[in-house]
C-alpha cells in the first residue's frame, strides 16, 4: 500500500485537497498537527480510500438539545436534559450534561441525581420535526438514496454523484455538514465507508461535529476487538445468549465456522457470521426506514387498575390508527408496551390473521394481553404499535365469521369521513370519554 503520505486528504472546511499527515491511522480521522495551507483549518481527513466510498451515515449531535440551546443562548454553557421533568426518561442531552454520566434513555430521576443543575425541557416533538424536514431535503438534493432511521440520522448512498457534484462523496458530505452548521445552525457527525453497518460504525467514532472513515481493506481488522454489542440487530438477550457459549467479541463470530453458527442459532447464526466479517449488502432503501408505527404515554403516576390502563390503552391506538392511515400502512403484528414501576419493560405481541390500521382492532389485540399482564402490577407507561407493515390495500379485508366485526369497521371507517370533513373532535366512541383511575 502507498505510503500515508500519498494517501487522498482534504480540508474538511474548505475542501481543499492538501497532503496526509505522517500521524494518520488507517481509520481515519486521527488528529494531526497539520494546518490546512489553504484555510488553516487542522480538522484534514485522510485516508487510502477516500476516494471510493460512497455509503454514508449522518447523525446530529445531541439533536433536541442542540436546537433548544440554539434557540436560547443563555443555555450554551449549561447542561441540558430534554425529556419527563418529573417522569419519564431523558429524551436527549447536551454533551456537557453526559460528562456527569448523564445518557439518552436514562431514567429522569436517575439523571438528575447525576446532574441536578442540569435545565431540563420538555421535548417539542413538533417542532424537531420540522427542523429534522429542513435536514432531510438538504440531503435529498445530494441524492435520492436517503434512508432515515429516526429524526435525528439518516443513510445516504452517493454512488455515482461524483458527475454530478464534481466533487467525491467524502467531499459532498463535509460540504452538507458545513452548510447544516451554517443555515441549521446545528453540528452534525458523519460516518462514511462501504456499507450501512460499517458507516453507522464511523459516525460514532468522531462525535460530535467529527467525520470518521473505515474502510473495506481495514474493516475486519478494525472489528476483530469489538464487542458484539455494536453490532446493530445484536440486543441484549441474543448478546447474553452468546456469551453463554463463550463468544463475547466480534472476531470470534469472524472465526467461527458458519455452519456452525446455523445450526446454533439458525438464520441469526448466518446473519452474525457476514455482519463480523463486514458483510453488509443491504441498499440505502428510501422506502426502508418505516418499521412499525406505535404511540406510548408515561403517567403522572403509576397506575394498577385494569379500566384505567384499558382506557389510556384506547387513546394510543387510536393515535397509532390515525398514524397508519395517513401514512397508507397496516401492520400484521400488534405489540403491547408496558414498563412497571421499578422500570422492568414488558412487551407483549399478538399476531393477526391480515393487517391492520384500525383503532378497533389494534386495541382489541392489545387489550387481550392487558387483561393478561394487569393483575395489580403498577405501571409507570403504557404504549401500543404495529410491526410487520403492509400497504393499506391489504389491510382489513371483510371478514367472513365475525359479521360484528364488519359492523366495527364500517362505524370507523365513517367517523374517519366525519372527522376528515370537521375535525379530529368532531366525532368519537364512548371509550374515549371514560376518565382513568388509579
Amino acid at each position: 500500500m502507498a505510503g500515508v503520505k500519498n494517501w487522498p486528504a482534504f480540508c474538511r472546511d474548505c475542501l481543499s485537497d492538501t497532503a496526509a499527515d505522517a500521524t494518520y491511522s488507517m481509520v481515519a480521522p486521527a488528529r494531526a498537527d497539520a494546518t490546512c495551507p489553504a484555510c488553516g483549518s487542522t480538522r484534514i481527513l485522510a485516508h487510502p480510500e477516500l476516494g471510493s466510498l460512497s455509503i454514508a451515515h449522518l447523525d446530529c449531535d445531541a439533536f433536541y438539545a442542540a436546537i433548544e440551546k440554539r434557540d436560547d443562548p443563555s443555555l450554551k454553557d449549561k447542561p441540558l436534559m430534554v425529556g419527563g421533568e418529573t417522569r419519564g426518561v431523558v429524551s436527549t442531552c447536551c454533551y456537557i450534561a453526559r460528562k456527569f454520566g448523564v445518557r439518552s434513555a436514562m431514567p429522569m430521576f436517575q439523571a438528575k441525581k447525576l446532574c441536578p443543575q442540569a435545565v431540563i425541557l420538555k421535548p417539542r416533538h413538533a417542532y424537531y420535526s420540522q427542523v429534522a424536514r429542513q435536514i432531510r431535503a438538504m440531503m435529498e438534493e445530494l441524492t435520492p438514496l436517503v434512508e432515515p432511521l429516526s429524526l435525528d440520522e439518516a443513510y445516504l448512498d452517493l454512488s455515482g454523484t461524483e458527475r454530478i457534484h464534481h466533487k467525491s462523496p467524502a467531499k459532498t458530505m463535509a460540504a452538507l455538514a458545513a452548510r447544516i452548521e451554517r443555515e441549521i445552525r446545528i453540528t452534525v457527525s458523519i460516518g462514511l465507508s462501504g456499507n450501512k453497518f460499517l458507516a453507522k460504525l464511523a459516525s460514532e467514532l468522531d462525535k460530535p461535529r467529527g467525520f470518521a472513515v473505515i474502510g473495506m481493506a481495514e474493516a475486519k481488522s478494525f472489528l476483530r476487538d469489538k464487542k458484539i454489542g455494536i453490532m446493530r440487530g445484536a440486543g441484549k438477550v441474543l448478546q447474553t445468549r452468546l456469551e453463554r457459549d463463550g463468544i463475547v467479541t466480534i472476531g470470534q463470530l469472524q472465526d467461527a465456522d458458519p455452519k456452525t453458527l446455523a445450526s446454533r442459532y439458525g438464520a441469526t447464526g448466518l446473519w452474525l457470521h457476514r455482519m463480523a466479517n463486514a458483510q453488509d449488502s443491504r441498499p440505502v432503501d428510501p422506502e426502508g426506514e418505516m418499521k412499525s408505527i406505535s404511540s406510548e404515554t408515561t403517567f403522572d403516576k403509576d397506575l394498577s387498575a385494569y379500566a384505567a390502563l384499558e382506557s389510556i390503552l384506547w387513546r394510543q391506538a387510536e393515535r397509532v390508527s390515525a398514524r397508519a392511515k395517513k401514512l397508507g400502512l397496516g401492520g400484521r403484528t400488534v405489540v403491547l408496551k408496558l414498563k412497571t414501576a421499578d422500570f422492568k419493560l414488558r412487551t407483549r405481541s399478538t399476531s393477526l390473521e391480515a393487517p391492520t390500521q384500525l383503532a378497533d382492532r389494534i386495541f382489541r389485540a392489545a387489550q387481550a394481553a392487558l387483561k393478561r399482564e394487569a393483575t395489580g402490577t403498577r405501571f409507570r407507561l403504557l404504549g401500543v404499535g404495529i410491526t410487520n407493515l403492509a400497504p393499506a390495500q391489504s389491510a382489513d379485508p371483510a371478514s367472513l365469521i365475525d359479521p360484528a366485526a364488519d359492523k366495527r369497521v364500517a362505524a370507523e371507517r365513517a367517523m374517519d369521513k366525519i372527522r376528515a370533513k370537521f375535525g379530529n373532535e368532531a366525532v368519537g366512541t364512548g371509550r374515549a370519554f371514560k376518565k382513568p383511575r388509579g
